[in-house]
């Protein structure tokens, strides 16, 4: 086989679906190829090489030799498994939500290595920490700067005058936030207290070790997982199914304990 029709690449798996008798088709986010499809022949066999490298979030170091149409998998070996976003329903669900985020933003055959260093980053935060909601909020954030939609959160997006320490709104519209003499501009901003921008201005700026650090009180929490969210639904003109089931986990395994 000859190395134009060959290449390799680590890669982290978004999707994979059934194809054919045995083979998974695979959505993978790669280090030197941006996202792509590609085939793994045999996958679903179980004395198969490829199987157990090849689940979803599992970072893989891939051989492919380009087909017609898909890339085919010849060899992969696993780097990093996370195994915990398997083995817990939330932390697999939040990482579904990331790698849902990520496919949503970006486009086949366009190489980002700093979304890949991200995303790869983004599941060993949520393969242990103990805080998911702070790190959802702070991989949204960093995934918006990467792809060129970051909010402003420093002055008002209608005015240019520095943002005060008091309660602001937020236009998605105008992508970022209005002071209360500038609210008008955009009747469907949403309102934000003064405490949630100082934080979302701190997730902004610092890293995640930083940021990890970070005890917020559990309204708080949701108010920032709102106000994001409101972001995101605008920019990509849809409800992403991930959130959707994490909302019903929530509500039907009462995860989160009563404030005291």
């Amino acid at each position: 086989m000859s190395r134009e029709r060959t290449f390799r690449s680590e890669a982290i798996v978004l999707k994979r679906t059934d194809f054919g008798e045995a083979d998974r088709l695979l959505t993978l986010y790669s280090r030197e190829k941006g996202k792509l499809k590609a085939i793994a022949k045999g996958a679903r066999k179980p004395q198969s090489r490829k199987t157990g490298h090849v689940e979803l979030f599992m970072r893989t170091n891939f051989l492919f030799a380009q087909g017609r149409d898909l890339a085919i998998i010849t060899q992969a070996e696993m780097v990093e498994a996370y195994p915990a976003l398997r083995e817990d329903l939330v932390q697999a669900t939040y990482a579904a939500y990331a790698v849902e985020l990520l496919d949503r933003f970006t486009v086949e055959d366009d190489r980002h290595v700093g979304i890949y260093k991200l995303l790869a980053e983004a599941l060993g935060w949520l393969a242990v920490t103990d805080d998911l909601m702070l790190a959802a909020r702070y991989y949204e954030l960093r995934l918006l700067s990467l792809t060129g939609f970051q909010p402003q959160l420093f002055n008002c997006v209608s005015c240019s005058e520095p943002i005060m320490e008091q309660d602001q709104f937020f236009s998605a519209e105008l992508g970022g936030l209005l002071c209360p003499d500038c609210q008008t501009g955009d009747r469907r901003a949403q309102p934000v207290t003064a405490v949630a921008v100082k934080v979302l201005r701190y997730l902004q700026t610092r890293d995640w070790q930083t940021v990890s650090m970070l005890q917020l009180k559990r309204p708080l929490q949701h108010e920032l997982e709102r106000l994001m969210h409101y972001y995101l639904t605008y920019i990509l003109e849809r409800d992403l199914k991930s959130v959707d089931f994490l909302h019903r986990l929530r509500e039907e395994a009462d995860l989160f304990s009563p404030e005291e």
